[in-house]
């Protein structure tokens, strides 16, 4: 037990003091149970996916775990969105106005009961910056455990994994694959619970959890049900005990240093470009003074990518996992970061990083001998996207880099679709995707579908993409400038463009114009309609009308 006081802790004969041991009794604890801590175990857990299958069987043994320590760990639920299931409705839109649900969740549980600590289950893309936003805006000691990645499967003799069922949906919808063939393959590509099984944005997060210090050091990625991630979960039920008594809280470790290693290891991995609003929305609510979005321009010309994990390169996660994962990793970035910063682990980075020693593999390569020196993720600016969009280049790096063509405007994701398989799509256009923007949509479309249809058409190559939409940290295809900023449905110049335009970008210098007078600009702009409000009073209405923009971490605020 802390000798610590307790917020959770009331005076003995209060009202609260009363109600609280009265529920508690119920639930089979004693009174000397109610005076130790108490601890939250967040657990987003659902049936609905493979991502969250597991997290269940894992709540019973932290419990324990929390108790041997000397605390009482309650179970709390939150909402559970996976990319593959419940971006079936409202077009994907409800994927990403879910992390601010989830960290509400949270915050209306373990501050409304006021809890001494969290555990946070973190599983699918969304979990994992909602429950560090969620240790940001309540700041009590917090540890995020990662989950694990799924197992792949054989299809016809051949790796698959999850990444490939959603490239080849979009080979279906062009007739480059059948029907048949698709469902076998989805049928064997994942054979276990966890995340997607490559560098897209779970695993991008899970890492980033660690390299910012709120997760124990070793344990990212890591495979679902391993003994690892067994092993993990026991001492993450100690540690969270300790950190309660030591007092140690988020804020203490979300400094502007943890950011800047955070945004350094994505870079040297080329992680998902969801990272980037991930990580400035968990500084928002940390109070942390940072611009994430700076760090990504100002660094990414120093950070070598040191791994090529699917889609950015030919490596598995669990190769990447099996050569030392984030631990090795930060080890080898070691004279990029700030090594004195504390952590959940209650070492400083640079103790957890010197008693390193990296595995015999040549998966994470060290700063003196990379596997490429461009960057891994671009933001480009112009007058297309004054506030920047975001570029993800992978390790051969053999995307187009220079593009000028005429635009092709699509008011959706579907309409665009449509155009590839009607054959309406023409080699040279830069196909531009308007109002798929946090208002817009609302709640940031995904576009990734487009994107792999575009793939399967043979189009890739030979096309350039511009939206305001999101995509999946799966994707890897083409010339793809995504979360332009400001979105084309609040005035932002994406939603200006007409076909015909021409649009140039050339990702080397980091920029994208858009070749219209601000004479022209302008009457178009006086001639747009007014953005209607939201309607209905649902989530996304709710989201629409109080969601911040992308350099501000889409957060929620009005």
């Amino acid at each position: 037990m802390s000798a610590r006081p307790l917020r959770s802790n009331f005076e003995p004969g209060t009202t609260r003091w009363a109600m609280r041991r009265a529920q508690w009794t119920a639930l089979g604890l004693t009174p000397e149970d109610m005076e130790k801590p108490k601890i939250a175990i967040v657990n987003t857990s659902s049936d609905l996916a493979s991502c969250y299958s597991h997290l269940d069987e894992i709540v019973g043994p932290l419990k324990q775990a929390i108790r041997e320590a000397g605390g009482i760990g309650f179970e709390i639920r939150t909402a559970a969105p996976s990319d593959a299931i419940t971006s079936a409705g409202a077009a994907g839109n409800y994927i990403l106005p879910s992390r601010e649900l989830i960290a509400s969740d949270i915050e209306v549980a373990a501050e409304g009961a006021l809890l001494d600590g969290m555990i946070c289950l973190s599983s699918c893309d969304k979990t994992t910056p909602a429950h560090l936003m969620a240790a940001g805006r309540l700041n009590i000691p917090t540890i995020i455990v990662a989950c694990g990645y799924q197992p792949s499967g054989v299809y016809r003799g051949e790796h698959v994994d999850f990444e490939d069922v959603f490239l080849y949906a979009g080979h279906v919808a062009t007739g480059k694959m059948t029907v048949e063939e698709l469902a076998e393959m989805s049928s064997c590509a994942v054979t276990g619970p966890g995340v997607c099984a490559g560098m897209g944005t779970a695993n991008s997060m899970h890492i980033t959890a660690e390299a910012l210090g709120m997760a124990l050091p070793g344990s990212t990625p890591v495979l679902a049900r391993s003994p690892k991630m067994w092993r993990t979960v026991a001492e993450a039920g100690r540690r969270i005990v300790e950190l309660i008594a030591e007092d140690v809280r988020p804020r203490d470790i979300l400094t502007p240093g943890a950011f800047r290693d955070a945004v350094t290891a994505v870079l040297a991995i080329s992680g998902s470009v969801n990272t980037l609003k991930h990580l400035q929305a968990v500084a928002v609510e940390a109070g942390c003074d940072v611009d994430v979005y700076a760090l990504f321009e100002e660094l990414a010309p120093k950070v070598p990518l040191l791994a090529g994990v699917k889609p950015n390169g030919d490596r598995r996660i669990d190769e990447f996992e099996a050569a030392g994962g984030a631990l090795t990793l930060l080890h080898r970035l070691a004279p990029l970061l700030d090594l004195d910063r504390p952590t959940v682990a209650g070492r400083t980075l640079g103790e957890i990083v010197s008693a390193v020693t990296p595995a015999e593999s040549d998966v994470i390569r060290p700063l003196d001998d990379p596997l490429a020196r461009h960057p891994g993720i671009t933001i480009v600016r112009g007058s297309l996207a004054p506030d920047g969009g975001v570029v993800k280049r992978t390790v051969a790096d053999d995307a187009v880099k220079r593009f000028r063509g005429p635009a092709r405007v699509f008011r959706s994701r579907e309409q665009g679709i449509a155009a590839i398989r009607n054959g309406e799509v023409r080699p040279g256009e830069v196909l531009v995707l308007t109002g798929l923007g946090l208002r817009g949509s609302p709640g940031m479309g995904l576009t990734s579908a487009f994107v792999f249809a575009l793939d399967g058409a043979g189009l890739g190559a030979e096309v350039a993409v511009v939206t305001d939409g999101q995509m999946s940290g799966l994707v890897n295809k083409g010339l793809v400038v995504a979360e332009v900023s400001p979105e084309g449905a609040v005035g932002g110049p994406l939603g200006l463009v007409r076909d015909g335009d021409m649009i140039s970008i050339d990702v080397d210098a980091r920029t994208i114009e858009l070749e219209v007078s601000e004479a022209e600009l302008a009457e178009r702009r006086a001639a747009l309609p007014a953005t209607p409000a939201p309607p209905g009073c649902g989530w996304l209405s709710v989201y629409a009308r109080t969601v911040r923009p992308l350099r501000q971490g889409a957060t929620l605020g009005g």
